[in-house]
């Protein structure tokens, strides 16, 4: 993680001052040091340009610090585009940011010292920040969550399949005293999850419903749910090599609820939670279900397959109706659900979609402070007639492309009760490349956001 505690250093350990500076207070800055310091960092080029580092030498010899040129805007990037400048040691931020200004700098630094690992252990040590003890835990809490989800999207489909994400819940629930169960295989047909069923039936290994549940049974019913899709070929309209290369991400959903999950429980929000992941494989074999099949769902209504390649928004019809049984306060789902919503919003940018405004904006707020940014996208009943079907009560796929990630939301609204505020979150949960902060690979994008709206809505 590339963090250390203060209260964990001895007496004989140090750690170097990190100072951060713009250009105005660099001005200030070097009349406060001796004219030979002044000399070094004029010889160095050091403006205090964004991301620009310098060492700082004693008098005597040797580093007395690091200064750093800060971002022209944001806190997230603060320290994350210096973390790779600076050389192993031991640092400390010496400034007079204020507590969430700190912690978001701080976040960030452990954003950017993040590596997967698994298979491929990274050569030579990283720098390490010593965190103050007032954002120690929350720093620590977050960075973990965050790159809990990227370790699940970057770990391939063999070893991140159906059974894997239910042991990654089950350790979880375990973790936190919470209740774990999972259905699976022909147990979804029995106890009525037909969708999830003939979506995964044509993998070897089996689909599952995976739920956790925790917290105050009195207490007001929060209902996450994650698209659990491990693999998806596309099925039977297969999907060409480019666009199956990064399928193992298709499981970001998933990734994300399970994150929030966690901080749910770590935090003692008081909530009863229930996590639900529909975890399946979109795979092709002579069961695989089929374009032009009808299937049914727990709600009772009949799905037309416009598209086998759209199954995400199957799967979840399922989970969103059993999450809709429970009376919940709040449903919220996040999925990798549409190449329409990356055409609409780019990469960087999660739509959101909900039954009601104040929710949305209270999410959309809660992003641009914690600078995790969504964007509120409308349910524009009209475009309902896209998926309409002439044999069935829904088309999984519109005909045309146009206001795909719409469409898709508007299908899944049908699965969630009207008096229910629920929110969808379509998210990419990858970055493409390599960022101050922001590694290429798996990456939680609406996590943050979310997570601090639940905080705000039950304090």
């Amino acid at each position: 993680m590339s963090y250390l505690s203060s209260k964990d250093l001895s007496k004989e350990q140090t750690s170097i001052p990190l100072l951060p500076l713009d250009k105005q207070g660099l001005e200030l800055w070097l009349q406060d040091i001796s004219p030979a310091q002044q000399d070094f960092i004029a010889a160095s080029g050091f403006k205090a340009e964004p991301g620009q580092v310098c060492a700082v030498p004693l008098e005597v010899g040797g580093i007395g610090g690091w200064v750093f040129g800060m971002q022209s805007q944001g806190w997230l990037t603060q320290l994350a585009a210096v973390f790779s400048r600076l050389p192993k040691g031991r640092y400390h931020l010496q400034c007079d940011w204020d507590k969430w200004q700190r912690l978001q700098a701080s976040l960030g630094w452990g954003l950017a010292a993040y590596r997967f690992d698994r298979y491929k252990v990274a050569k030579g040590g990283q720098p390490e920040l010593v965190l103050d003890e007032d954002i120690d835990q929350d720093v620590r809490r977050f960075a973990d969550a965050q790159n809990m989800v990227r370790d699940l999207v970057n770990t391939p489909t063999e070893d991140m399949g159906p059974r894997h994400l239910a042991d990654v819940a089950e350790q979880l629930a375990g973790q936190h005293d919470a209740e774990f169960s999972v259905i699976e295989g022909e147990d979804l047909l029995t106890r009525n999850f037909p969708a999830v069923h003939a979506v995964g039936r044509a993998s070897s290994r089996p689909p599952r419903l995976i739920e956790i549940t925790w917290g105050d049974e009195e207490a007001p019913l929060l209902a996450l749910v994650g698209k659990g899709v491990c693999f998806d070929t596309g099925g039977l309209d297969l999907k060409p090599a480019a666009g199956m290369a990064l399928m193992k991400k298709d499981m970001g959903g998933a990734a994300h609820v399970l994150a929030l999950a966690r901080l749910v429980m770590e935090y003692e929000l008081p909530v009863r939670l229930l996590m639900l992941v529909p975890a399946v494989e979109n795979a092709v074999a002579g069961n695989a279900y089929r374009p032009g099949d009808v299937i049914p769902t727990r709600k009772g209504l009949s799905v037309e397959i416009g598209n086998t390649d759209a199954e995400g928004r199957v799967i979840l019809s399922d989970a969103l109706t059993y999450a809709s049984e429970q009376n919940p306060d709040l449903v919220i789902d996040l999925a990798t659900l549409t190449g329409a919503a990356r055409i609409a919003l780019g990469p960087d940018l999660p739509p959101l979609f909900s039954n009601r405004d104040d929710v949305a904006e209270g999410i959309r707020q809660a992003g641009l402070y914690v600078e995790d940014p969504l964007w509120t996208m409308p349910l524009h009943q009209p475009y309902n007639k896209m998926i309409d079907s002439p044999i069935a009560d829904l088309n999984n796929a519109a005909p045309s492309p146009f206001g795909g990630c719409i469409t898709a939301a508007l299908f899944l609204e049908h699965f969630v009760e009207k008096e229910i505020p629920w929110v969808h979150i379509d998210t990419f949960a990858w970055n493409q490349a390599n960022r101050p902060g922001r590694p290429k690979g798996g990456e939680a994008l609406g996590l943050r956001a979310v997570f601090s709206y639940l905080q705000q809505r039950y304090s």
